[in-house]
């Protein structure tokens, strides 16, 4: 393949992934964007396969077979409420990637045209670094990511004393060690390299609890994204470092824009530690605080004379794949004249439930899902809130209690509703590992029960009784 068609093709898949991300960006066109993602992988794989360089068919092929075999079955297999770990998993790889790649161009340049060993081109030795830095990073620090959302690792925050001044030192050692690989082009600089950003990768994202990790996971596909990135130059390929790029801004703007969910900076995320594990307290362990329980036939009743109802959708409905049965009890409702609208945070629409794919793929129409600040004016006015497996995100500690680790997190105001109806399997605690206070208020009724099994119920009731 010449040159100028080489460009030409790059160009083309490059112009894909960028139609890929503008229609990721809403759950209209995200069908859309994924068929322009990959229609773009494969031109940039064909073209890559078709360069004068490449030769090694064999290995590619097998390559290529092996990796969409275990692709189409995890695919086919994952559930959705495990896709955040499988997320940190995939960016795990792409950060291993990078590294062999970089310790490939080290030990053999003159396969990349950047010089001879001994003789490696400072400007790519550079490059190489950063590349193998970031992609050791990510590669450690999406295992520590995975472990935590996969419930291997605690996820209660791991902080110790001292413990900024540590990844302050480590940073700056890395950074000296860039310059000394930089300066000599020393096998022993490129190792230790990789050793101390293996290393950082796991004090960065250890510390870090479990109400931070959708984040976290956001902010390592932005590192990925930077890793190929930074390889791309070594590797002088323009559509490597095209998508790199994309990556890793899309992976930035995303975290911005969850961190901003959450009411806190990226650097108070990366360095605060907050969110973990807590007991949950036990129906026997409420002290005087009281909770008061419904069934099935209650909520039903309750929904039924409301004229508006909102719907705040989260983790635990995920977990039970309730959207079918939850779009059939607001059809029902509907069909009753109750008004009903479904609630989405800014953090858990994106990770860890997904939730608007999930109500998308249940065809729950577009104009009925609302962001949080398109909707919270509208509680106050509403009969009924129902519930199904939200937490974090409902918590009113977030705007009354100073000394809550989610305090200024922007939440629902549906406590100032007529009716809170609150589904979830027991009085756990959500990622950020703390109690809501809004289980125990007068105007909540709590329906413990697998949701979607309390959604069939509460379909079965309202389809047996009037209004």
């Amino acid at each position: 393949m010449s040159a100028s068609l080489t460009a030409f093709a790059y160009l083309v898949a490059s112009v894909c992934f960028i139609m890929a991300l503008r229609g990721l960006s809403s759950p209209k066109s995200a069908r859309m964007g994924n068929i322009f993602g990959i229609v773009g992988m494969i031109i940039a794989i064909l073209t890559t396969v078709a360069l004068p360089s490449v030769t090694s068919f064999d290995a590619i092929v097998i390559g290529i077979a092996i990796g969409g075999a275990i692709g189409a079955v995890i695919a086919l297999k994952i559930a959705m409420t495990a896709l955040p770990q499988l997320v940190a998993a995939f960016h795990s790889l792409v950060g291993l990637a990078a590294v062999l790649v970089a310790g490939a161009a080290f030990f053999s340049p003159e396969a990349y045209g950047i010089g001879t060993v001994g003789h490696i081109h400072t400007g790519s030795l550079i490059e190489m670094s950063i590349g193998t830095a970031i992609g050791a990073i990510t590669f450690t620090g999406s295992i520590i990511a995975f472990g935590k959302l996969q419930g291997l690792v605690t996820g209660k925050p791991l902080v110790f004393k001292g413990q900024h001044m540590i990844n302050l030192g480590l940073g700056i050692a890395l950074v000296l060690v860039v310059v000394w690989l930089a300066a000599t082009e020393s096998s022993t600089a490129f190792w230790l390299l990789i050793a101390l950003s293996l290393i950082i990768g796991v004090t960065l994202i250890l510390p870090i609890g479990g109400a931070d990790m959708p984040v976290v996971v956001s902010m390592l596909n932005s590192y990925s994204g930077w890793a190929a990135a930074g390889i791309g130059f070594t590797l002088a390929n323009p559509a490597l470092i095209v998508v790199g790029a994309l990556v890793g801004s899309s992976g930035a703007i995303l975290s911005y824009i969850m961190c901003k969910g959450m009411n806190r900076s990226f650097f108070n995320v990366i360095l605060g530690g907050f969110g973990g594990e807590t007991a949950a307290p036990g129906m026997d362990d409420l002290g005087d605080r009281t909770v008061r329980q419904g069934s099935a036939e209650d909520a039903a009743f309750i929904m039924e004379q409301a004229n508006s109802v909102i719907i705040i959708p989260g983790y635990g409905m995920a977990v039970a794949q309730a959207q079918h049965a939850l779009a059939e009890m607001v059809s029902v409702l509907e069909e009753k004249g109750v008004r009903v609208r479904y609630a989405i945070h800014p953090v858990a629409g994106r990770m860890p439930g997904h939730m608007n794919v999930l109500l998308a793929e249940a065809n729950v129409p577009y104009d009925d899902v609302l962001e949080l600040d398109e909707i919270n004016s509208d509680f106050a006015s509403t009969d009924v809130t129902f519930v199904i497996g939200a937490n974090d995100v409902t918590n009113p500690a977030a705007k009354t209690d100073k000394s809550s680790p989610i305090y200024g997190m922007p939440v629902f105001n549906l406590d100032e509703s007529g009716t809170v109806l609150f589904i979830k399997r027991s009085l756990a605690s959500g990622y950020a590992g703390i109690d809501n206070p809004l289980f125990y208020k007068d105007n909540t009724m709590m329906l413990f029960d697998d949701a979607k099994k309390m959604c069939e119920n509460i379909v079965k009731s309202l389809k047996g009784g009037g209004h």
